[in-house]
């Protein structure tokens, strides 16, 4: 057994104090009063910095709080304007309704979260670790396991650098990383070459996504500007969507399909 696992193994054995949970709830509550003694007792350098991580701590928290926070928001109705002559002072009340309206950077997150694409592969085979990194071993006799070599085609940033090998864990091999990829728009029927912008999600797993690994079925973002789309209000649209439909691994490209 390892050396610092045996508190959970305690746990597991003997289960919590009875009074675990009220013992918690305690402590949380004495949490502001032992974080104000901490600063009044504080001076120096030492006050200063804490008192910044406390500002920054409360301007979050303020932020969060606003960002949720649910505003009240008039609408007019068309059919509850009454019909004949309104007073002067009446004009602005009437025929509106009040709704409560989630702020815009909320109903945005909620949107990305749902995240629900109509998308060319709904289900593809789930990838496991083993398939998708290979052990490299490490040290003078060769014992030492922890570093990882990425098999799978992936994609890093333009001012991507590599850590130190001492502390590099995922190793992303040069010949399999990507910059461009062959895009399909299913309306258009063409197919054009574009840059990649990033890993949008990949359906194994989300540490996949994080590194930057593509296989078949992820979702990633490609730059669209040298195709000239434009909103409704007539931006041009910069990045858009698209999933991959091959094997980039197996075939040494990356086929994708934009989502419209």
């Amino acid at each position: 057994m390892p050396q610092n696992e045996h508190i959970e193994l305690a746990r597991k054995r003997h289960g919590r104090r009875l009074d675990h949970e009220e013992r918690v709830r305690k402590k949380e509550a004495r949490k502001p009063h032992t974080m104000a003694e901490k600063a009044k007792k504080m001076h120096g350098l030492k006050a200063k910095l804490y008192q910044k991580q406390r500002h920054a701590e409360k301007v979050q928290m303020k932020k969060t709080i606003k960002m949720h926070e649910e505003k009240q928001s008039k609408s007019k109705k068309a059919e509850a304007v009454p019909e004949g002559a309104v007073p002067a002072y009446l004009l602005d009340r009437e025929g509106q309704t009040r709704a409560k309206v989630l702020s815009n950077m909320v109903k945005q997150k909620r949107k990305e979260k749902a995240g629900k694409w109509n998308v060319p592969l709904p289900k593809v085979r789930s990838m496991g670790e083993d398939e998708v990194f290979k052990v490299v071993r490490t040290g003078k006799t060769r014992r030492k396991g922890y570093k990882r070599m990425v098999t799978k085609a992936t994609f890093v940033g333009e001012d991507f650098t590599r850590k130190p090998p001492k502390y590099e864990r995922f190793i992303r091999p040069m010949a399999l990383r990507y910059k461009k990829a062959h895009v399909t728009h299913p309306e258009l029927k063409a197919t054009f070459q574009l840059p990649l912008i990033g890993v949008k999600k990949n359906p194994s797993s989300p540490m996949y996504t994080s590194l930057g690994v593509i296989t078949k079925g992820t979702v990633i973002e490609v730059n669209v500007s040298e195709l000239g789309l434009v909103t409704q209000g007539g931006k041009v649209v910069w990045g858009k969507y698209a999933q991959v439909t091959n094997n980039p691994e197996n075939d040494g490209c990356i086929n994708a399909v934009l989502l419209v």
